[in-house]
């Protein structure tokens, strides 16, 4: 075995947050390594570690700050070399990682949809005028205010499971989960796919990502095996479109990047945070040109903006 690849000796530490779905996300990545480079599962080690956005629960996380709630903790530890790579649901990156650090692998994309989540399996449609719908994204607010402005709208944090469990007790009528997720996690639970026309989903929203220390040229070995090429590539126009914005949690945007080939097709949204207004632009290019795409749908749709839209 060359001396670079981990061992049952000398495991490779992958950390990640300590929700089912995280582990979900870093065993799949552990999967994908081991078939790539014919490794026992003994060769790896999964480091657990709680992030800001793990620990308070009893706040909005558009009062805690922007993006980095869920990932600032776990860098940290890749950083000081705790772990030798992170795991990440690309939706809670920041678009610029620390000094040192890099997304050097993504895994391939699931379902980018929202779900809509309520006990008996209704649509958001049919939803009674007044029912409470419970969410704890800016985005998924906005975007619900716009098309059911008759609805109320309440915060709703917590794990998957935690959601569910409120929405069982009544604390809500129905909530917003993420389909990838849900797949993830095995769960079949009472819901309707939102198809990306009715509500486009969280910039990288079912995207996995794999971060580790830039200079360490053996685990970017490792990584280049499992990462996918397509999803990169949505991913950086996605991103870039984000960045250009300055999105944080604390701005509702949406935007979905798709391939034909060649092409790369780019939609992007934002919203006011009441939802009283949506500015929407969509562009096509060639997939080489991924970032300078999301660049000028974020230049479009920021002139059209104009200063204080998210205010």
């Amino acid at each position: 075995m060359p001396v670079d690849l981990p061992s049952p000796d000398h495991p490779l530490r992958i950390g990640t947050r300590g929700s089912d779905l995280a582990l979900a996300q870093a065993r799949e990545t552990r999967s994908r390594l081991m078939a790539a480079h014919g490794l026992p599962e003994a060769a790896f080690s999964i480091v657990v570690i709680r992030t800001t956005g793990d620990r308070v629960l009893d706040r909005p996380l558009s009062e805690l700050g922007g993006k980095g709630l869920f990932t600032r903790e776990i860098e940290a530890a890749l950083a000081a070399g705790t772990i030798d790579i992170a795991v990440h649901s690309m939706k809670d990156m920041p678009t610029l990682q620390p000094d040192g650090l890099a997304i050097l692998a993504c895994l391939p994309r699931a379902d980018v949809r929202d779900a809509f989540v309520t006990l008996d399996g209704a649509s958001l449609a049919a939803l009674a005028p007044g029912s409470v719908v419970g969410t704890s994204s800016l985005r998924r607010a906005a975007q619900l205010r716009n098309c059911r402005a008759d609805v109320v709208v309440i915060e709703f944090r917590g794990t998957v499971q935690t959601r569910l469990r409120k929405l069982a007790e009544g604390s809500a009528a129905a909530t917003f989960l993420a389909m990838a997720g849900l797949e993830r996690l095995g769960l079949t639970v009472p819901c309707i796919p939102i198809e990306p026309e009715e509500m486009l989903p969280a910039v990288a929203q079912g995207a996995i990502g794999v971060e580790a220390r830039a200079g360490d040229a053996a685990v970017a070995r490792l990584l280049t095996a499992i990462h996918d090429g397509p999803t990169g590539v949505r991913l950086a126009a996605e991103r870039s479109f984000l960045a250009v914005m300055d999105g944080s949690c604390q701005t509702p945007i949406a935007g979905l990047a798709e391939l034909d080939g060649d092409r790369l097709r780019l939609r992007c949204e934002i919203l006011r945070p009441d939802g009283s207004e949506r500015l929407s632009h969509a562009a096509e290019g060639d997939a080489a040109d991924a970032v300078a795409l999301g660049a000028e749908v974020a230049m479009v749709l920021r002139d059209r903006a104009g200063p204080g839209f998210f205010s």
